[in-house]
């Protein structure tokens, strides 16, 4: 089974059905709901989620719970930032002069030995030099 480490770029796609490969992302979520994929991801997640989506103008207060209720129940494999995962997040942040936030994720596939599947082209720029990291629109 394909197992990858998701950041919150590919989930907002879910939800912004306008924006570029969102279908593909879309695609993807359907795998995992199928049981042909697992998708992992720190909890951070949850909360740049809730953030991206209040600031999304077609969605109300209403549209945020029900959108996270339903990434709750998707089946997401949700795991906590622990130290382990802090510290590798610190050093990838000092190294590749990102966030700690977007740091995390990459963190966590790190310590997963899973690839890392991003549509913030911008991050995955920067941090060209880690092996494992897809873009989205490769998953064509």
């Amino acid at each position: 089974m394909k197992e990858f480490v998701i950041d919150t770029s590919v989930v907002v796609k879910w939800f912004s059905k306008d924006e570029d490969d969102s279908a593909i992302a879309l695609h993807l979520r359907q795998e995992m709901l199928d049981g042909h994929c697992t998708l992992i991801a720190p909890d951070l997640l949850i909360y740049e989620l809730a953030n991206a989506l209040k600031y999304n103008p077609n969605f109300t207060s209403k549209d945020v719970k029900d959108s996270m209720d339903s990434v709750y129940n998707m089946g997401i494999d949700i795991r906590g930032v622990d130290n382990l995962v802090i510290t590798h997040a610190i050093e990838i942040a000092f190294k590749f002069n990102a966030t700690i936030y977007d740091a995390c994720f990459m963190a966590l596939s790190r310590i997963e030995k899973k690839p890392f599947l991003t549509a913030d082209y911008k991050f995955a720029k920067r941090i060209k030099g880690f092996k494992d990291v897809i873009r989205l629109s490769a998953m064509k």
